[in-house]
């Protein structure tokens, strides 16, 4: 299956050519760092892109100030990681083993020398996103949990970092790696905690702070001005932005989660062409995010648009939970639609402590050699269901209806009925959850006979509904029944993506009559990027 990037151990290294290095030393300046002076430290912006002239540089690690990889950096090899792209911060430290001069572009100069250059961005973003790989694989990043399966709040910040392809390490707690973590840091030992570095234990930790560490909540300037603000980081979403940066746009997208909306969560994604041995929604979707950085699009996360108002000009205001703002000459709706909270007593009190709305590797930890509950009958719990019968015990899927011919590709449901370690209940629903403070087991009852059982599960998937997010559209465009957007012929506009509202468009699942496929959601946020140029054009 594809990933986020290539195999850094199996890279054939790339150098820049000649004109290359011109062209950095024409855009740059150069400086010389003392052996053993930090070129960079975690939590420092990565605001400049570093090619080494001379000399070695090395990564460090944060908790014993000792050389962290076998390998360094020298000379013809430049220094850097995929935050740069989007004005994010360093992940890792950074420091000269011995006299080293490098040649320092900001990084607005070299985002315009990779767009006019592209044989060099490609080699820039390869080595990148192998780089970004390498950390994945051997979770290595100077942000380490302690006890992600004995506290929410450290699970929480487990699952966003993961959703968003960033390195962590996660130790349980009473592990002598723990334990060590414990001592550098200062804090008690057997206590969950996030740590960024060695010197910032994170207090009542949250996405939003460990955002601000990563430095992906873009420090916005109170109202600052776009072309186009894009609201949702699901395909639809994300496409628009590499679209827009492409033409010039100044845009920006903003995500309230995890960049890669619901698609995000599908495990496995075999029918997206071009991906034969299919490839996970979150990887899929982070390779259109390094697209979009490439061109210049911002992303700002996690935000949660509340309001959105006209402004007198013309310009749209887009008002943050914070109570922060921002500006668009155009809005593009790309918020996408979420899972429906099914009516069950105290679904509530066990989300995130054995209920679950995604289906990754960091759920498929909690579920291991044990019985699995998957409620839905669409492509995204089909997906689930074969990838979580790795890790799981047993898989029960629960469809209420007495098929899935209607609702799951023909290619899954045949795999899932072949698959020994996956059962599919027709005509069953979960009735009851029972428990302290976690699930421990669900009572099913059968819509046909109406007898229940209980059986003893730690995990259940809600993988059904479709609940569009437009409540922070304050009334501005039409909507259907449903909640979702309506567009085109239904409010007489000229583009089947253009609302009730010049200015404002719409595209992607939360569009009505729109077809509920990462394909087609990528598709037209593409395409609708002609119409956003046209109208900011004319404003």
């Amino acid at each position: 299956m594809e990933t986020i990037g290539r195999d850094l151990r199996e890279m054939q290294r790339v150098p820049l050519a000649a004109s290359h290095i011109a062209a950095l030393q024409a855009a740059g300046v150069e400086r010389h760092y003392p052996a053993g002076t930090f070129l960079a430290r975690a939590g420092e912006p990565a605001d400049r892109f570093v090619y080494v002239e001379a000399g070695e540089i090395e990564v460090v690690n944060p908790f014993t100030g000792e050389r962290h990889l076998p390998f360094t950096l020298g000379p013809t090899q430049f220094m850097g990681e995929i935050a740069f792209l989007n004005g994010g911060n360093w992940s890792m430290p950074m420091r000269a083993v011995r006299d080293t001069a490098v040649v320092e572009v900001p990084r607005l100069e070299m985002l315009r020398l990779m767009s006019e250059i592209p044989e060099m961005s490609d080699i820039v973003i390869t080595v990148l996103a192998a780089r970004r790989r390498r950390q994945l694989d051997a979770r290595d990043g100077t942000l380490v949990l302690l006890g992600e399966d004995d506290d929410r709040a450290v699970r929480r910040i487990a699952e966003f970092a993961s959703r968003n392809r960033l390195p962590y390490r996660s130790h349980a707690l009473g592990s002598p790696e723990a334990g060590a973590v414990a001592r550098t840091c200062a804090i008690a030992s057997g206590q969950p905690a996030v740590i960024f570095g060695r010197d910032i234990v994170v207090t009542d930790p949250t996405p939003d702070k460990v955002a601000q560490l990563l430095g992906l909540n873009y420090n916005l300037i109170d109202d600052e001005a776009f072309d186009v603000l894009i609201v949702g980081g699901g395909p639809a979403g994300v496409a628009a932005g590499v679209y827009a940066g492409a033409e010039g746009l100044r845009a920006l997208v903003v995500e309230d989660v995890a960049v890669g909306g619901q698609a995000g969560t599908s495990s496995r994604i075999e029918n997206y062409m071009g991906f034969p041995t299919g490839i996970s929604g979150a990887d899929l979707v982070w390779r259109g995010e390094v697209q979009a950085m490439k061109f210049g699009t911002r992303f700002a996360m996690p935000r949660r648009v509340a309001k959105l108002e006209r402004l007198e000009d013309g310009a749209f205001c887009a008002t943050f939970e914070n109570d922060q703002r921002v500006r668009g000459r155009a809005v593009i709706v790309a918020t996408g639609v979420q899972y429906r909270r099914l009516p069950i007593d105290r679904l509530e009190a066990f989300e995130g402590a054995g209920v679950y709305y995604a289906a990754t590797e960091i759920e498929a930890r909690y579920c291991r050699n044990a019985e699995t509950i998957i409620i839905g009958g669409g492509n995204s719990a089909g997906q689930a269901a074969m990838f979580l019968s790795r890790s799981a015990r047993h898989v029960r899927l629960l469809v209420r209806g007495p098929s899935l011919a209607a609702s799951m590709s023909r290619y899954l449901s045949s795999r899932l009925e072949a698959d020994p370690a996956i059962t599919i209940e027709y005509g069953s629903e979960v009735s009851l959850l029972h428990g302290d403070d976690r699930l421990e087991a669900v009572t099913i009852r059968s819509l046909v006979d109406g007898t229940v059982r209980t059986i003893a599960t730690c995990a259940m998937f809600v993988m059904v509904g479709a609940a569009p997010n437009t409540r922070w559209l304050s009334g501005l465009i039409a909507l259907d029944g449903h909640g979702f957007v309506l567009t085109g012929d239904a409010v007489g506009a000229d583009s089947p993506y253009a609302t009730s509202h010049p200015g404002i468009f719409a595209v992607g699942d939360v569009r009505a009559g729109s077809v509920k496929r990462v394909a087609a959601s990528v598709g037209e946020g593409s395409v609708v990027i002609s119409r956003v140029w046209d109208y900011v054009r004319a404003a």
